[in-house]
């Protein structure tokens, strides 16, 4: 049982917290509660459709486009759209039907989830289902064409070619 002296410092301390909160304004009150007033960030509790990539920083881009690649609601490609008017990838989503987690690390399920990691991977899990992947290489303009794009311009060019002689 709480004493006499007890009850007086809980009630005086009420009656000060108390009018501290009322001299305080909305966004003080927010920044006053100990885990904040915001909501949580997609993908960090764990509870969607899909494990989250992350390729580069929000920051980099003003506008944002979901891509469905491959079959409808699998995959999905997050593009950012820079100052300067160039796209580029933001993130990536794989739906958990197309790959699942074993010890931190995202393991994939389905050709097209492998093929994705296999370019954007390792990846490192930040927290739930966020996961951080690197972008593909940088490629300067000098050294293009490529290898491998001089290769699928030649099999483009079979593949056209043999189309016509049919």
């Amino acid at each position: 049982m709480p004493t006499r002296k007890q009850i007086q410092a809980a009630t005086k301390n009420i009656k000060k917290a108390q009018t501290a909160w009322r001299s305080m304004s909305h966004r003080q009150h927010a920044l006053a509660q100990p885990e904040g007033r915001a909501r949580a960030k997609p993908g960090t509790k764990g509870e969607g459709q899909y494990y989250r990539i992350i390729v580069r920083p929000k920051e980099e881009f003003i506008t944002f486009r979901y891509h469905d690649v491959g079959k409808k609601g699998h995959l999905q490609r997050l593009a950012g759209k820079r100052a300067s008017g160039s796209w580029a990838d933001q993130a990536w989503l794989i739906s958990k039907e197309d790959a699942h987690t074993k010890d931190g690390s995202l393991i994939p399920d389905t050709t097209d989830a492998r093929k994705i990691l296999r370019i954007i991977g390792p990846v490192k899990r930040i927290k739930g289902d966020v996961f951080q992947g690197h972008p593909r290489k940088n490629i300067p303009e000098r050294e293009k064409p490529t290898a491998a794009q001089r290769k699928a311009q030649r099999e483009n060019i079979q593949k056209a070619q043999a189309a016509r002689w049919k």
